[in-house]
């Protein structure tokens, strides 16, 4: 999608592809797809805080997290370095949970600023390079650990990996963890439904395994603590997804990358895994978050840039 982001869009924005009616609801005559910073990587990990009105994300191979200021629409360096972090999100107490590549592990910002190690190890060894996270009602913190941040020496610190390639539950207790999925290649992106009965994950397997499927995965959540009943939900055909989020209607908004002009951006499914719209994007976009004071913001970590774009319904909130 070529576009000169200093000139105003005719609406409505040609960037936002209905492709199914049951997406026109969502999509707002007079909203249009804006720039809000370019300058980064390997943009990831958008997660957006309420009470302060700002947007964090991490620059992986820059190693450090940035702010976006709602009000002011100012850049700032949140932490760096930051052991090159990768997915953050929130935890009902409103506390900052991240994945580190470079550290190998899952921690917890408290709010007087120190941090805390969730996970660094399972079973005697290494995490891998943890990737993604969500939280549950209960508190349980879920997240995968495909290692793509030790594969090299951009995102990380490369190494063999010391695990297989999982899906974790951290119990809130007694923060010690089980698998809850083994069978994914390379698990990535993961979200809830709105009523945290099914998850959804990303396998992108097909990076590092040719002809692999390029699928998100159905889970069942029983009892809050393990999965059952695994399906296809939906196949992103010749590209391929990273992360996810789910609005409160139940559709995912899926990250889309590395299929070229026309597909990459943001891809949206209806509960019953049809595609219905599209948000195209000049660059791959890893990642999304919904945010703004209504929770009607959707926010966008393209490869290089972060983008929003405001439409009529609202993310599944953090906390």
């Amino acid at each position: 999608m070529s576009r000169d982001w200093n000139e105003p869009v005719r609406y409505p924005d040609p960037a936002i592809h209905v492709i199914d009616r049951r997406f026109r609801p969502y999509r707002i005559g007079s909203a249009a797809v804006e720039r809000l910073y370019v300058g980064c990587r390997w943009a990831e990990g958008p997660v957006w805080f309420g009470d302060s009105r700002c947007l964090l994300w991490s620059d992986i191979p820059n190693d450090r997290i940035l702010k976006w200021d709602e009000d002011s629409g100012a850049v700032s360096v949140y932490r760096q370095p930051a052991n090159n972090a990768n997915g953050n999100t929130r935890d009902r107490q409103g506390r900052l949970v991240t994945c580190e590549h470079g550290s190998r592990q899952v921690t917890r910002t408290e709010h007087d600023g120190t941090i805390t190690v969730l996970m660094s190890e399972f079973e005697g060894k290494r995490l891998n390079a943890p990737n993604d996270v969500v939280v549950h009602p209960d508190d349980g913190i879920w997240f995968t650990d495909p290692g793509y941040g030790s594969h090299g020496y951009y995102e990380g610190h490369k190494a063999e990996l010391e695990l297989p390639c999982v899906t974790y539950r951290i119990d809130p207790d007694t923060l010690t963890a089980s698998v809850v999925d083994d069978t994914l290649k390379k698990p990535n992106g993961l979200a809830f439904s709105p009523d945290y009965s099914i998850l959804y994950l990303v396998d992108t397997g097909a990076s590092h395994f040719p002809g692999h499927p390029r699928t998100i995965t159905a889970f069942d959540v029983v009892d809050g603590h393990s999965l059952a009943n695994t399906r296809v939900f939906c196949d992103m055909g010749g590209g391929s997804s990273d992360g996810i989020r789910v609005d409160v209607d139940g559709n995912v908004w899926s990250a889309a990358g590395w299929g070229g002009d026309g597909y990459d951006g943001v891809h949206v499914f209806a509960p019953d895994g049809d595609k219905i719209g599209e948000i195209h994007l000049p660059e791959p976009v890893s990642n999304v978050c919904f945010g703004g004071v209504k929770r009607n913001r959707l926010f966008m970590t393209g490869s290089q840039s972060i983008y929003s774009l405001y439409v009529e319904t609202q993310g599944v909130p953090y906390v």
